[in-house]
């Protein structure tokens, strides 16, 4: 073969070579990439890919109306009006302890009993002295009778001229001596009576006693224990029990004097415990203390209960709000309510953006009426759900959020 021909038989590499189908597969990935960019445009506007809004929320609570009559808010504590540290009005040792704490008791009641052996035995001495006494009463009053009788009869005689003179002296004198003699043993009756009453209290005292209807709030002494009036032997104790009248709870607050003046006699107030902070209590101002605590600059208000329960005990801790009016009946119950600036006007009615995680859902309200800034909430919400505060106008079902830090 020539020579020529053989490099007529050379590739030539510069050109490109065509491989069917290849065209087609462009055409579909181009499309595929056009419907991604489509779609995450669509989420996009729909607020999915959409960057995280900051926002700030806000909690639906149950709201008592008398938070938006309320004038001035005060804490304090409930303390019992009449309160008594029951002691001992002799030193002795218990024998005897009736009681322990939360125990009732009514006035007069025995709460302990101390050793009494040798006030009992001098008890009975003035009782075995106020017979002897009263014995001897008898006796002088028969010789008085018997010297009265007699000293008639020598008068008769004295006058038909059968005795002397000096023996109806005698009679008469014994007369008068029997007649001071019952004076004198009615005064020593009238002492042994009294020392019999004496030793009847020295043994009373023995019995500790309540001085009135009341709870047993601390039991400070026990069976063995020495108890004095003042407490002051070392191994000695004084109050035995405290008591406290629970229908003389009250709560104490203390109210700075700059808004005294906005606090009245009588003037009604909603109470809420600590200890029982889904419920309310009726009350209304009982005193103003009319002194200042310079130290602190307040005043002392005293709060008494209208509404009662067996619950409520000394010491609790209390807020108190001041009323601007009485609440009527429908308005001690618990509403539930957002602040208005957690809803947004959507058409006729009311919606809030519901926090789900980092994400936001909408929901429909109705509304009720108005509690000051609040708004209450008939339904769409429940208590606990968290809100957006102040939602964007650009704000969507299904949003992107980051709670603002503050």
């Amino acid at each position: 073969m020539p020579a020529d021909d053989i490099a007529k038989l050379k590739i030539d590499k510069t050109e490109k070579m065509v491989r069917p189908g290849r065209g087609r597969r462009r055409v579909l990935v181009a499309t595929v990439l056009l419907l991604a960019l489509l779609a995450a445009a669509g989420l996009y506007f729909r607020g999915v890919l959409a960057p995280a809004v900051s926002v700030d929320i806000t909690t639906v609570s149950l709201l008592y109306p008398a938070q938006s009559l309320s004038l001035l808010n005060a804490s304090g504590y409930i303390v019992a009006q009449r309160k008594a540290a029951v002691a001992s009005k002799v030193t002795g040792r218990i024998v005897a302890l009736m009681v322990e704490e939360g125990n009732r008791v009514t006035a007069g009641q025995v709460i302990a009993r101390m050793e009494n052996a040798d006030v009992s035995a001098l008890r009975d001495q003035a009782a075995a002295n106020l017979n002897n006494v009263r014995a001897a009463l008898e006796q002088a009053r028969a010789e008085r009778d018997n010297a009265a009788a007699e000293y008639g009869r020598y008068g008769k005689l004295l006058a038909a001229g059968y005795v002397s003179r000096s023996e109806y002296d005698v009679a008469q004198t014994r007369n008068r001596r029997a007649a001071e003699g019952v004076k004198a043993a009615e005064a020593a009756v009238r002492a042994a009576e009294a020392a019999l009453k004496n030793a009847e209290v020295g043994l009373g005292d023995t019995l500790i006693r309540a001085p009135f209807d009341a709870v047993v709030l601390t039991k400070n002494a026990d069976v063995g224990d020495i108890v004095t009036p003042l407490g002051s032997a070392a191994n000695a104790k004084a109050a035995v029990v405290t008591i406290a009248d629970m229908g003389s709870l009250q709560v104490e607050v203390d109210v700075s004097e700059t808004n005294i003046a906005a606090i009245g006699k009588g003037q009604p107030c909603d109470i809420q415990l600590d200890a029982f902070p889904e419920k309310r209590f009726r009350g209304e101002v009982h005193a103003v203390v009319p002194t200042v605590d310079r130290s602190k600059a307040t005043v002392l208000v005293k709060v008494r209960f209208l509404d009662k329960d067996p619950r409520m005990l000394p010491e609790m801790s209390a807020k108190v709000a001041f009323l601007s009016r009485p609440l009527a009946a429908d308005e001690r119950k618990p509403r539930l309510a957002v602040p208005q600036a957690a809803l947004a006007e959507r058409g006729e009615g009311f919606v809030a953006f519901l926090v789900e995680e980092n994400r936001v859902r909408l929901r429909s309200v109705r509304t009720g009426g108005k509690l000051g800034e609040m708004a209450e909430v008939v339904s769409g919400l429940k208590a606990g759900d968290r809100v957006v505060l102040n939602p964007s106008k650009g704000l969507r079902d299904g949003s992107r959020i980051k709670i603002a830090e503050r």
